[in-house]
């Protein structure tokens, strides 16, 4: 039998980018908490001793970047000088303007005109029963690995990591698409300067060993602990970071597509984000009902106008019904207008800083209005 593998990865909450990330959507949260119509598009770049903000940014408040910045950082365990990035000592630079007036003709809700998508583009969503929570399982267990990473750093269970860092996991599948086992895994660390052998079992024992499912792992599976051996500079200091960069790893691992859009720092009245939820949602609710063992689903957009240009949904072969039947009852019962998807996932709250980590969808350790399964019924009746 041919071999069938696939990769995903993830990257700890002190990689250069997701530093990024988090600030970004720190900002956005603190933004909304005070103004929930606030037009938000903020980005964050670091490298070594800097974070520079910039972005669009219309709103009736006030909030303090700098000190959302430093917080953030010592939040996620910068706060030491030989880290080469710490939180007390860094240059914050802002630049930010108004979003454009272009922009917000087509978004603005007036009496003669619905609140359109703010930009044109495509997004996904995909949910499959590899997983309790209907992720695909690569990209489930690097959640894990990265997860587990930060968790023995910041409890001090190997006080020699630093906090960035990345795992990898490579799953072989059957003919039908099974998940048989864990080929290779692939974990680096930032650390302190000691001997890597040290670092390689500390990390097998108390973050791999300790998350990873033992009957998916055999006298086969691969190990990759810091290949490259020392891995000491590490962070903003060792790689400049930028918001936007880790948009696989903040969806499904490369297992479904990626209309391309970023995330964070984006209010939800950037279908980007919000109709990826969206999406998210639906599919997740698909596969629940066990109508399909997989589902994907895409919406399209075109800027200022607030009906998607195209929805569809692919089973992958996967459906007990037609897939025709199945998008017409999500045209029917989902409101996908930018209005609708803020209304019915509630979006206009401040509950993104938490999403900046370990994924934005599959989250079980977080209450997310597009991981609920309420809408099985609707997919359920079809059959």
């Amino acid at each position: 039998m041919e071999r069938k593998l696939f990769t995903s990865e993830s990257v700890t909450s002190g990689h250069p980018d997701k530093i990024c990330d988090r600030i970004s959507d720190a900002i956005l949260d603190a933004i909304l908490e005070k103004d929930s119509n606030a037009r938000v598009a903020c980005e964050t770049t670091v490298t070594t001793g800097l974070v520079l903000v910039v972005g669009e940014i219309t709103t009736e408040t006030y909030v303090d970047i700098q000190t959302i910045v430093r917080n953030t950082v010592k939040n996620i365990g910068y706060d030491r000088g030989k880290y080469g990035f710490d939180a007390d000592n860094l240059a914050v630079l802002t630049s930010i303007n108004s979003q454009s007036e272009d922009i917000a003709l087509g978004v603005d809700e007036t009496d003669s005109h619905e609140q359109g998508a703010g930009d044109q583009g495509l997004m996904f969503g995909f949910a499959c029963d590899e997983t309790d929570n209907l992720m695909p399982l690569p990209i489930e267990l690097a959640h894990k690995l990265t997860r587990r990473l930060d968790f023995v750093r910041q409890e001090n269970l190997l006080d020699f990591l630093r906090p960035d860092g990345k795992a990898q996991v490579t799953i072989e599948y059957d003919e039908q698409d099974r998940p048989l086992r864990i080929d290779a895994v692939v974990v680096s660390s930032q650390h302190q300067d000691l001997p890597i052998e040290v670092v390689r079992k500390g990390i097998k024992e108390l973050v791999i060993d300790a998350v990873l499912p033992s009957e998916l792992i055999d006298e086969n599976t691969k190990y990759f602990i810091n290949p490259t051996g020392k891995f000491v500079i590490g962070g903003p200091k060792g790689d400049s970071g930028l918001t936007g960069r880790k948009i696989i790893v903040d969806t499904y691992g490369g297992y479904a597509r990626h209309g391309g859009g970023a995330f964070s720092g984006k209010d939800p009245s950037k279908v980007d984000r919000s109709a990826s939820y969206m999406a998210r949602y639906i599919a997740k609710n698909i596969v629940a009902s066990g109508i399909s063992k997989k589902a994907e689903v895409q919406l399209a957009y075109a800027i200022g106008v607030a009906q998607p240009v195209s929805v569809r949904v692919d089973t992958f072969n996967t459906s007990k019904v037609s897939e025709s039947l199945i998008e017409k009852a999500v045209r029917k019962h989902f409101d996908l207008t930018p209005k609708g998807i803020i209304n019915t996932l509630d979006l206009k709250r401040p509950i993104y800083e938490q999403t900046s980590n370990y994924g934005h969808m599959g989250r079980e350790d977080i209450d997310l209005p597009w991981e609920k399964l309420n809408k099985i019924d609707i997919f359920k009746d079809l059959l």
